[in-house]
C-alpha cells in the first residue's frame, strides 16, 4: 500500500470574481473619497450674527464671512462706503466700511454675506459685500436704469 497525500482540488473559478468585485469596490471607494473631499475644500460657509457672537472673544478680528438680511431703514450708501445693519432676526451687528472702499451697496430687506472683520467696538468692517439676488432677470426699458444699479444722482 502506498500513501500518497490526497490530490488538491483544483482552484475554482468561483473564487475569482469575488476577488475583481472586491478589487473594483476599492477603487471605486478611493475615486469617491478624493471626489468628496474635493467638494468639502471647495465649500465656503458663513456666519449668522447670532453664531459669530457666540464665539464670545474668538470672533473679534478674524476674518469670516458673515451673513444675514439687511435691516429695513439702516441702510446708507455715500462715497463707496456702505453702512447698514446685518440681522438674523435674533441678533444685530452694524456694517460700516471705508468710504471709497467701493463695495456694492445692497437694498433694504435683502439677503447679504460679507467677508471681513469684527471689530472690538463690535462693528463689522467688510472687505466685500455679496448681495442675494433674483432668479427671474427682467430686462430693463429702454433709457431705465436697471434696480439693482443705484442712480448717483440720488
Amino acid at each position: 500500500m502506498t500513501l500518497t497525500p490526497p490530490a488538491e482540488p483544483p482552484v475554482s473559478r468561483r473564487s475569482r470574481p469575488w476577488g475583481i468585485m472586491l478589487a473594483i469596490g476599492v477603487v471605486l471607494a478611493v475615486i469617491a473619497w478624493i471626489a468628496l473631499s474635493g467638494i468639502g475644500n471647495a465649500l465656503v460657509y458663513y456666519l449668522t450674527p447670532t453664531e459669530l457672537l457666540a464665539r464670545g472673544d474668538a470672533a473679534y478680528g478674524e476674518a469670516v464671512r458673515l451673513g444675514g438680511l439687511v435691516k429695513d431703514g439702516s441702510l446708507t450708501c455715500s462715497n463707496g462706503g456702505v453702512d447698514f445693519i446685518l440681522t438674523d432676526g435674533t441678533t444685530e451687528i452694524p456694517v460700516t466700511s471705508a468710504p471709497g472702499a467701493s463695495l456694492m451697496c445692497p437694498r433694504d430687506n435683502v439677503g447679504v454675506v460679507v467677508e471681513g472683520t469684527l471689530a472690538g467696538s463690535g462693528v463689522f468692517a467688510p472687505t466685500q459685500v455679496i448681495v442675494k439676488h433674483d432668479e427671474n432677470y427682467v430686462a430693463p426699458t429702454e433709457g431705465q436704469i436697471p434696480s439693482q444699479v443705484i442712480d448717483p444722482g440720488t
